[in-house]
């Protein structure tokens, strides 16, 4: 069940080609349009498999649950055994509601990959606004990296002025 159809990448198109896109249209300033979507499907071998099978198919999403199933948007109603509720792409970000950060979007205003209003808050892996492609695999090792020394240096530095005062 998805809100629209889904979209399946091409069999050579896997995480390695997507960081790479993603990489070179953030090095361009974003001047080329995105070719995928963070919700497009990259066929790994489960995936595969799964088409091969027949098994990838989708419905609209239900309009409510009754006591055995579900009511679907034509009134009809089917007997289910379990449903397994999948969140999506968008950020997960309501842990960081209390501190006032998370915008209307989900997102938190960042410079780089910290938070520009609660500088102890730093983020990685939530999509390009938190560092190029760290939606993908690749891209979000990369950029976990490339965070380490940036939080160590702001502690330091943090260390260095309150030992200054």
């Amino acid at each position: 069940m998805t809100q629209k159809e889904p979209v399946f990448l091409p069999d050579d198109v896997d995480g390695h080609v997507l960081f790479t896109r993603a990489t070179s249209r953030i090095k361009e300033g974003f001047q080329k349009e995105a070719t995928t979507t963070i919700g497009d499907i990259v066929i790994v071998p489960p995936v595969k498999a799964a088409r091969e099978r027949g098994d990838l198919k989708s419905v609209r999403p239900f309009r409510r649950f009754t006591k055995t199933g579900v009511v679907w948007g034509d009134g009809t109603e089917e007997e289910v055994d379990t449903v397994i509720w999948c969140t999506g792409f968008k950020p997960a970000t309501d842990h960081l509601r209390s501190l006032g950060i998370v915008e209307a979007d989900g997102r938190v205003q960042v410079n780089g990959q910290q938070s520009i209003e609660v500088p102890h808050v730093w983020l990685a892996g939530y999509g390009n606004w938190t560092g190029p492609a760290s939606a993908t695999l690749i891209g979000s090792a990369r950029v976990a990296r490339a965070l380490v020394p940036q939080i160590v240096d702001a502690l330091a530095e943090e260390s260095t002025t309150a030992a200054e005062f």
